[in-house]
């Protein structure tokens, strides 16, 4: 049986990096070279954290967590720690809390919303992680 992690700990960052080189190959990615920052406002704890992707060529480069100011990106998406976790577990889709408005981009928005289907293929994975939200 497959151990719980807390979801958004190096733990969880872990399993997340695994899976994700494992599972979606560049060319599912579309050979993208982007980078992303997710970030968390009033996570349970009560603090704010970042999960911050790059891909090159459609491979992950880079999976960081973290609490503070994420790293500089092409793309940077603020909201609620509870709308994120419902994205990660595939209650909610990237594209429908974008127009939605329960998200904030920084970031082109046309462009954005041609990669939702991308962050949605991503979050198919992330949610088989046994996590607590």
């Amino acid at each position: 049986m497959e151990q719980t992690v807390t979801y958004l700990s190096q733990q969880w960052r872990d399993e997340a990096e695994k899976r994700l080189k494992g599972e979606i190959s560049p060319e599912k990615m579309k050979h993208l070279t982007s980078s992303v920052a997710y970030v968390y406002v009033g996570c349970p704890d009560g603090r704010d954290r970042y999960l911050y992707f790059k891909t090159t060529d459609g491979r992950f480069e880079q999976i960081l967590v973290g609490e503070g100011d994420p790293p500089q990106s092409d793309f940077r998406v603020t909201g609620p720690y509870d709308i994120f976790a419902g994205l990660t577990q595939g209650k909610i889709k990237s594209q429908r809390a974008l127009m939605s408005g329960k998200l904030r981009l920084k970031g082109n928005m046309v462009k954005a919303l041609k990669l939702a289907s991308l962050a949605d293929r991503i979050n198919k994975v992330l949610e088989k992680i046994p996590a607590r939200y």
